[in-house]
């Protein structure tokens, strides 16, 4: 994959000089901050913080999942014509580092979303469909620190700092405009601890991927995934057996699956059980149909605690 990145970034670089020699700049309105993001996620907290004062692009395709994602290099050059470029994390984004040491750090300011949070451990245990390296890179850190709504927050300074850097003059519009996204969030994050304090199951048994350790952690649950933290391999016929043994002992009766991925997994278990399905969304990214629906970061975790009281049996 390092191999692959690189030789898009020396393509990538070529097409840039030939876009310099014409004069041009990604066309954007004058004077307001061309921004890219990574996931939706970033896009949806900087379209917060900026309101009508900037331009962010969304790098992933809609309907692209995430783990699987190779910038290309219309990609690397929509980056190199920012202002600014916000990721994830390196764990999440290990394609990124790659990139950033290719930019002209006096032109663009590279935002690391994460500064400041604790990642959690990601490998071991019982909460694995399978041990080694996820999206990861066999770091053993938990990527989806989004998923944490107090996390969530920090990255929200963490978009709004770097944003008030190369746009100064706009610093208590920004301001306020995170000031108020922080407090939904926070309000969120209110309704799921009492939404979910008296609930008759204490598990989330997914079909999906793992990546929401870090909501199970915040709200003192636990968490069960088919898959590692990147599904680029099937579990195995006795991981599977594993799970529906799991959902009959503790008496679950659904099994959540995520987006943008084929439930296979999740079908095979409710078919064996009688359980239902619900959807656990991550944000990752979102559809088409989502995005031509305005579907929002927020939007997609009330739906998430809705079907959670639903799956966890909550009062």
């Amino acid at each position: 994959m390092k191999k692959a990145t690189v030789a898009l970034i020396g393509l990538s670089m070529v097409l840039l000089l030939c876009l310099s020699c014409s004069g041009k700049r990604e066309e954007t309105k004058p004077g307001r901050l061309h921004i890219v993001t990574t996931l939706f996620p970033l896009y949806d907290f900087t379209r917060a913080v900026v309101g009508e004062k900037a331009e962010v692009i969304l790098l992933l395709p809609p309907g692209m999942e995430s783990h699987s994602f190779e910038p290309k290099p219309d990609d690397i050059i929509r980056i190199n014509k920012s202002d600014l470029f916000i990721f994830t994390n390196r764990y999440m984004e290990p394609w990124a580092g790659d990139i950033i040491n290719g930019l002209d750090s006096k032109k663009i300011l590279v935002v690391d979303a994460s500064r400041g949070v604790a990642f959690r451990q990601s490998q071991g245990g019982e909460e694995h469909g399978r041990e080694g390296a996820g999206h990861n890179q066999g770091e053993g850190k938990d990527p989806h620190i989004w998923l944490d709504f107090g996390n969530a927050q920090k990255m929200v300074d963490n978009i709004l700092a770097g944003i008030v850097v190369k746009d100064p003059k706009n610093r208590d519009y920004y301001t306020a405009n995170a000031s108020v996204y922080k407090a939904k969030l926070a309000d969120l994050d209110r309704r799921y601890r009492e939404g979910l304090s008296l609930c008759d199951r204490k598990i989330i048994l997914h079909g999906g991927h793992f990546a929401f350790g870090y909501l199970a952690d915040r709200y003192g649950l636990r968490y069960v995934s088919a898959y590692a933290v990147s599904a680029d391999a099937e579990p195995t016929p006795a991981r599977i057996a594993a799970l529906i043994e799991q959902m009959r002992s503790n008496g679950l009766r659904y099994i959540f699956t995520e987006e943008l991925m084929e439930p296979r997994v999740a079908r095979i278990i409710a078919q064996e059980t009688g359980a239902g399905i619900l959807k656990l969304h991550g944000a990752h990214n979102i559809g088409r149909d989502e995005l031509k629906s305005g579907a929002t970061f927020l939007s997609l975790m009330e739906q998430n605690l809705k079907n959670l009281r639903t799956g966890l049996q909550c009062r």
